[in-house]
């Protein structure tokens, strides 16, 4: 049987899907474009796979496309726009560049098109190691597609724990200071289980249910069935600490400083209608 659990955005169980449709549009539901993950051998090929079971864990999100279910992840951030007023524009802006690397997205609060304030949302899932391709295989002979027998090898997969959590842990804290310098703040969205992982193998002993003062926040999500038919997102953890907590995570010090004022005048440049945020 096949691990994968969502498959272009779609609960496997479910029996009133047309999977031939869904494998020859190869939409991802949370972008409204094709899925960015292709095979390298065939580019044209999307792999869409969302989520997997792996070991003990029944849903391990591998794609962090899947997180934008619902846009929940972001209205669960409107409280950390400190600044923001009702009436206030809210926009979203995609791929922010800092010092210290570029944020996943940008939550703006505007006012007369005015930047009044902002938060950086950062999203890591888990990496695998080794090849989907054979569960994707599987899966679609269990819908009942045409596979050819070479793609049911048994290759498998694997998560890579460390390298995914010591990886968005160091990019956090390079990222981090430029937040704090500014008085504004960066979460970082993940899995619940991840966040489990990163507990127990750093050190997250400082780390205290979510304060409205601290710089960094992690805000971890669970996936829970509904009806059969559904994977369905929900907050269920949010913690909080500083650049110095970071540091204490990975026993690491840096530096990256940045006036405000360039940093609102970059943004100040891109929104548009295009970046209003509507919540779905």
């Amino acid at each position: 049987m096949s691990k994968i659990k969502d498959f272009f955005g779609l609960y496997t169980k479910r029996n009133d899907v047309d999977w031939q449709k869904v494998l020859r549009e190869q939409q991802c539901p949370y972008t409204g474009k094709k899925c960015v993950k292709v095979r390298k051998s065939n580019p044209s090929v999307s792999i869409g796979v969302c989520t997997v079971n792996y070991s003990k864990f029944s849903e391990v999100m591998i794609c962090p496309h899947r997180l934008l279910e619902r846009r929940q992840i972001f209205t669960d951030c409107v409280h950390l726009l400190t600044l923001h007023e009702p009436g206030n524009e809210l926009h979203l802006l995609p791929e922010v560049a800092i010092p210290g690397g570029s944020v996943d997205y940008f939550l703006v609060s505007v006012h007369n098109e005015k930047v009044v304030d902002f938060v950086g949302i950062e999203l890591q899932t888990l990496d695998t190691t080794g090849s989907l391709w054979s569960e994707r295989a599987a899966l679609l002979s269990e819908k009942g597609l045409h596979v050819k027998k070479e793609e049911l090898s048994a290759k498998t997969f694997g998560m890579n724990w460390k390298m995914s959590a010591k990886t968005i842990l160091i990019q956090m804290h390079h990222k981090i200071h430029t937040f704090e310098h500014l008085d504004k703040h960066l979460v970082l969205v993940i899995q619940e289980c991840f966040r489990d992982y990163m507990s127990r193998e750093f050190s997250f002993s400082h780390m205290q249910t979510a304060r409205q003062g601290d710089s960094f926040h992690i805000h971890s999500y669970s996936l829970d069935e509904v009806n059969n038919m559904a994977l369905k997102l929900h907050l269920s953890n949010r913690i909080s600490t500083d650049a110095n907590g970071i540091a204490q995570c990975l026993g690491l010090q840096a530096e990256a400083k940045v006036d405000l004022d360039r940093i609102i005048s970059y943004i100040q440049a891109r929104i548009s209608e295009k970046t209003l945020f509507t919540p779905v």
